[in-house]
């Protein structure tokens, strides 16, 4: 039996059920806000874990393509003390793939290939229960029903009302998102500081994070505990007025660490909030979430890559109780069954990015140190 699947949210959760279930001849309707895939700047660069992220893109039958894509160099890290000395410089072996890095843009690219997005299609609240499934509402006033309708819309989901009432809260922890162009020919000496992959600086309560993407492009995360209000008596979208703000919170900081601000083109505000720990809901036929829709987590490397494997997971999944079944029920039954895989191991993840959000923006900048020795070990 076929099935009416709809997928909300066009990114890497999404796009991976949708890629998985396409690999396994089910048809599903991607629905995402956006009106074309470059509609808005899609982000910086992504480390895909061996067992989480690259796993998913196997099942997704993308591996291949993803390694002739991915940059392993990518995957080098750099930390440094505020005065510049160098505490850190691991770089990975030529055959390291644990982690190799990839531009979100690439990746939206590579998940795409044959799937028929409806583009433009702007969610604003799903249904469930009604006589014919699950009433999706779209913001230009239409209706649709489906036989299941994933929540994979990210920290905001319009989706996850009609499962929990939960709403994303402050972590305390504020990010400024800065980026440097054309960085080897206009900035060398912070290309070569930020070499081939990242540069870390760790002060008390702030961070100075720098990450290679790929054509030159920098992408700089200035990363302070504040109130969520802190900006009031600035106007963000005064460049210069943000930039002497920020050069003012890391004074005293080495000049070569505070050009990475200095020579930011425009800034971003992206204060960080996360969802409880444990997230979890009373199970609701015919809707289901994946990814940040589900258990939003401190930006540590974990999200996209666990939302990508639960949108593999969750299509396989999908695909058996569609070859093995005749109706909803063997659907809602692996939806389920999904469900309590996912809280489980989400909940660990929430638990450890949550530990390692206050010990990389903490009092003491050894704690952040010690969490880089405990992942790569010097």
């Amino acid at each position: 039996m076929r099935h009416r699947i709809a997928v909300v949210g066009g990114g890497p959760a999404g796009l991976t059920f949708a890629r998985v279930l396409h690999r396994h001849g089910h048809p599903v309707a991607v629905l995402e806000r956006d009106p074309a895939p470059d509609a808005r700047p899609s982000g910086g660069t992504l480390d895909l874990q061996e067992g989480l992220g690259q796993l998913a893109l196997d099942k997704a039958g993308l591996l291949t393509e993803f390694q002739e894509l991915s940059r392993p160099e990518g995957q080098a890290m750099r930390i440094l003390d505020p005065d510049g000395t160098v505490l850190r410089d691991w770089r990975p072996r030529p055959d390291d793939r644990a982690n190799p890095e990839i531009d979100r843009g690439q990746l939206r690219d590579l998940l795409l290939g044959p799937l028929d997005v409806r583009w433009g299609r702007g969610v604003t609240r799903v249904v469930p229960g009604t006589r014919d499934g699950a009433l999706v509402h779209f913001a230009d006033g239409r209706q649709e029903t489906f036989d299941l309708v994933v929540g994979a819309d990210g920290a905001w989901s319009r989706i996850r009302p009609a499962l929990s009432s939960a709403t994303p809260h402050y972590t305390g922890v504020t990010y400024v998102e800065t980026s440097l162009d054309d960085v080897d020919t206009r900035h060398p000496d912070l290309a070569r500081l930020v070499g081939d992959g990242s540069v870390a600086v760790f002060g008390v309560n702030r961070a100075l994070v720098a990450q290679r993407n790929s054509g030159g492009h920098v992408k700089v995360y200035a990363q302070f505990r504040a109130p969520l209000d802190w900006y009031t008596i600035l106007d963000l979208a005064d460049v210069e007025a943000v930039r002497s703000s920020l050069l003012a919170l890391f004074d005293g900081w080495a000049a070569p660490v505070l050009d990475l601000i200095r020579h930011g083109a425009a800034f971003a505000h992206r204060p960080l909030y996360v969802l409880p720990v444990s997230h979890t809901w009373t199970h609701v036929f015919g809707v289901t979430l994946l990814g940040d829709a589900a258990h939003l987590m401190p930006p540590l490397g974990a999200g996209a890559n666990l939302a990508m494997l639960e949108g593999a997971e969750l299509a396989e999944s999908i695909a058996t109780a569609t070859a093995i079944g005749t109706g909803t029920g063997d659907l809602d039954e692996a939806v389920r069954a999904f469900e309590e895989r996912m809280w489980a191991r989400a909940g660990r993840w929430a638990r450890m990015t949550a530990a390692g959000l206050e010990r990389l923006v903490s009092p003491d900048p050894a704690e952040a140190l010690a969490v880089f020795d405990e992942v790569q070990p010097s």
